[in-house]
């Protein structure tokens, strides 16, 4: 997808700064609104104001599906922000090409961001003709399965260890007045279950043929038809939950109105702020309890060109705050995700984290789908998976064969 397309994609501790420059204000757009994000944004921005600059809060409301086309919008049209929000991914792809976003390769460079990593894909994100345009923030990974320890107890059970046992304890739940599987209706959270389930049943390998080689022959066969299947099983598991957004799907569960939720590890931090503890309160489980993977997705902040001298040396000082090991730490933990650097000590992590760290210590990841295929494409199976969740008519098969056509076509 070039630029020319982009309208119609529109309308579907703290740092030491590398450079000290004048003060300023530096807006800064981002969608992180619920309790645990608002808790995670606000270490940035005092570890920013301690520069001497300004942190001037852009939140904007509604998930990354309602802010990205504004974000676009206010670039392309000539308003930037002094940074802004992207997935770890393509979504920022066309405003580089453009020549809209800011080169942080020598900064990058000089402070050593390349042998700090704890993933290389994470700057092969922000790397486009060898040339770094993001500062990476953090690990998010989709592929957890939260669950209510009291849901469980109420309903006379075991909480479940993998997949299988938690849809088999559905049942269970009902009769005990609880929805099994607590699900917003945001098109991204239906699209980021389904894909979940892939890993989790799937595999990486399958993973990868889907959406890196973009094989429909695979997409249409027998291991997809298992995934889809489960994806039917979710589907029925979530009848009832009635919420919107995401925060709220964690808070059934935190409130144990809900057996659990497929989310990412962000979801740590509304059982964080809510005083839930892990292993205690609530059961978290990698890979479904099924195949302890997890993506390599996230975040990453972007600095528009800008022609203000103070305000460009502000971004560079900004970067350098948000790269950095103290500041790393103390956002991720607030965050619920890991933190991008491997140098960084992280004893006061919680048992959900730890088990994320393991997992990344032993290289068991897989590349977000952000990362493998377009905007467009990613937001075709969003629009499909909103379809077959919504309607329980929808055959699973029929679901997948439309979910083939949308590989044969992606890009």
């Amino acid at each position: 997808m070039k630029l020319k397309s982009l309208g119609a994609w529109l309308a579907a501790s703290v740092a030491v700064p590398a450079t000290m420059a004048s003060a300023t204000d530096l807006e800064v757009t981002h969608w992180w609104t619920s309790g645990g994000e608002a808790a995670a944004v606000a270490e940035f921005a005092s570890a920013f104001d301690a520069t001497g600059n300004k942190w001037v809060d852009g939140a904007i409301a509604g998930g990354g599906s309602t802010a990205r086309p504004i974000m676009i919008s206010r670039i392309t049209g000539g308003d930037p922000m002094g940074a802004t929000q992207f997935n770890h991914g393509r979504q920022a792809e066309e405003l580089v090409e453009a020549g809209l976003m800011r080169d942080l390769t020598d900064l990058a460079e000089s402070e050593g961001w390349a042998d700090a990593v704890a993933a290389p894909s994470l700057l092969e994100s922000c790397t486009l003709d060898g040339k770094i345009y993001c500062v990476p923030v953090n690990i998010h990974s989709w592929q957890w399965l939260w669950l209510s320890n009291k849901a469980f107890e109420d309903a006379g059970l075991d909480v479940p260890t993998t997949w299988d046992e938690f849809v088999a304890a559905a049942p269970a739940l009902r009769d005990a007045g609880k929805i099994p599987l607590a699900m917003g209706g945001q098109a991204w959270q239906r699209g980021g279950a389904f894909n979940v389930l892939m890993t989790a049943i799937g595999g990486k390998e399958l993973v990868m043929k889907v959406y890196d080689e973009k094989d429909a022959e695979v997409a249409a066969g027998p291991e997809i038809a298992k995934v889809f299947q489960a994806a039917a099983d979710a589907r029925e598991m979530s009848q009832g939950s009635n919420v919107q957004d995401w925060n709220q799907a964690t808070n059934m569960v935190i409130q144990d109105e809900a057996g659990g939720q497929i989310m990412g590890d962000w979801a740590q931090g509304e059982f964080q702020v809510a005083g839930e503890v892990a292993g205690e309160d609530y059961t978290c489980l990698p890979g479904l309890g099924v195949n302890e993977i997890i993506s390599t997705d996230g975040d990453a902040f972007y600095f528009p060109v800008m022609d203000d001298e103070e305000q460009s040396a502000a971004q560079e000082e900004l970067a350098s705050v948000m790269f950095n090991a103290g500041t790393q730490v103390a956002f991720n933990l607030k965050k619920g995700s890991l933190p991008i650097r491997k140098d960084v000590d992280l004893n006061a992590a919680n048992d959900c984290m730890k088990k994320g760290l393991a997992i990344l210590d032993q290289g068991n990841t897989v590349t977000s789908v952000n990362q493998l295929v377009s905007p467009d494409t990613n937001t075709q199976i969003e629009g499909l998976m909103t379809e077959f969740f919504s309607d329980m008519n929808m055959t699973a098969e029929d679901a997948q064969a439309r979910f083939a056509d949308i590989i044969a076509n992606a890009d």
